[in-house]
């Protein structure tokens, strides 16, 4: 079982100018180990599909029959629903469909095995699942990539890195909305190295992608859980904020769904009360990731009565992870304030001996209009990190960096789809990777 939350993903620090696979970094290299690769992750699926029909067949047979039966009710039957229930069920009925997700042998698989291998990972270790997240996260910064690194590489390959490319660089970045200060910070270095020396373009790309890196990967010092991961046999509460619209309360899910796939025994608390319909939309998702959710039917229900009988029952069944979803929008930023100091004192009092930490759910597409939404949360929610969510749906992906560099906050997840699996923990070295090398 691969355990995300704890997956390797960045190369040694001795690695991350030039990292190899062996002590060349030939292409040839990457081909082979990622031909190794594929050939396990096929022996595996083989291996799977041959221990269920040989365990069952007469039930695999009869459940697909029964699938097929179930597919043609469902379809004669179904009730009107919202329109962001129906959008995620055309998803997954797409999803379930498919032939076959196994990846296949493309230039995609040989990209995302490159990466896994500068990670350090060894071939026969990697699965199916890790390859489809890579290139999901490449497709996903897709449009920010167009914008950025296609002029980004014409610049740079047009000689030795000199002053009038640094400019030209610097209006790339904040067109990419990598914010003032942190474009500032970024051009300084560039210019720095340039009173050493002349960059040829490979050296040039390689160097900016310190510099990013160095940016994204700050926050992390100064955080008492750096790789971010829920401890076993432990109770982990995880209290989730955002305006509405940011994606948060799919986000809750899908971080469940990933504690399943992971081996943590999770719960979700429905706190949102004030929402119109969030405490059904949670319930949605806790089925979809096989997740108990308790929540309160009634109107405007007390969300910390709610964050009070959770912590109850995660205590009594032993629960790793409680993921606490919190209302988006209040009135005023004073009632915002309020009502989250109201749900921490009730985490302190009643779970005192649980690992709390508060993620902020930022929407990818408002660019720098979110760091306004970073700074009020961050200041009534003592905020450990951000997930930053819709990355798939904006060209304007530099935002990462400004929220590391301005906020000093470190980034937790990132989402790059509508997907259940879509939402992964962030890691630098991928990132800059499928950004400025994909």
């Amino acid at each position: 079982m691969l355990n995300w939350f704890r997956r390797q993903s960045k190369p040694e620090p001795e690695e991350q100018v030039q990292p190899t696979v062996e002590e060349t970094s030939k292409s040839q290299d990457y081909l082979e180990w990622a031909k190794t690769a594929f050939q396990n992750i096929q022996q595996r699926k083989t291996e799977e599909q041959t221990s269920e029909v040989q365990e069952n067949p007469e039930a695999t047979q009869a459940l697909e029959t029964e699938e097929i039966k179930e597919t043609v009710t469902v379809i004669e039957e179904t009730p009107i629903q919202p329109a962001w229930l129906e959008k995620s069920d055309r998803l997954e009925q797409l999803q379930e469909i498919a032939p076959d997700d196994t990846p296949k042998l493309d230039e995609e698989f040989v990209w995302s095995a490159k990466i896994l291998a500068q990670s350090g990972r060894k071939a026969e270790d990697v699965s199916a699942e890790e390859i489809k997240w890579l290139k999901r996260l490449r497709q996903g910064l897709n449009k920010t990539r167009i914008n950025l690194v296609n002029q980004l590489k014409s610049i740079v390959g047009a000689g030795p890195l000199n002053k009038e490319a640094v400019l030209e660089i610097e209006s790339l970045l904040l067109q990419a909305d990598v914010g003032i200060e942190a474009t500032d910070e970024i051009i300084r270095s560039l210019e720095k190295r340039l009173k050493e020396e002349a960059l040829p373009p490979d050296q040039a790309i390689e160097y900016l992608k310190e510099i990013l890196r160095e940016i994204l990967d700050r926050p992390l010092a100064n955080s008492n859980n750096q790789e971010f991961f829920p401890q076993k046999n432990h109770l982990n509460i995880w209290l989730m904020t955002g305006v509405n619209g940011a994606g948060k309360t799919t986000t809750v899910g899908k971080l469940a769904h990933m504690a399943h796939e992971s081996g943590y025994s999770c719960m979700i608390a429905a706190a949102d009360t004030f929402r119109a319909a969030a405490v059904e939309q949670v319930k949605v998702w806790g089925e979809r990731s096989k997740t108990q959710v308790i929540s309160n039917n009634t109107k405007n229900a007390d969300p910390a009565a709610v964050v009070f009988d959770a912590i109850v029952a995660a205590q009594s069944r032993s629960i790793e992870l409680l993921i606490v979803d919190t209302a988006g929008r209040l009135q005023n930023k004073k009632n915002l304030m309020d009502e989250l100091s109201k749900i921490r004192r009730i985490l302190d009092k009643k779970a005192p001996e649980a690992l709390l930490e508060s993620l902020l759910v930022l929407d990818a597409t408002l660019g720098q209009n979110g760091l306004s939404q970073a700074k009020i949360f961050s200041q009534a929610a003592q905020l450990s990190g951000v997930v930053l969510t819709k990355l798939d749906g904006t060209a304007k992906g530099g935002i990462a960096i400004a929220i590391a560099q301005q906020l000093n906050l470190p980034i937790r997840f990132i989402g790059v789809g509508e997907g259940i699996e879509d939402l992964r923990p962030f890691s630098s070295y991928e990132f800059i990777e499928a950004l400025l090398n994909g």
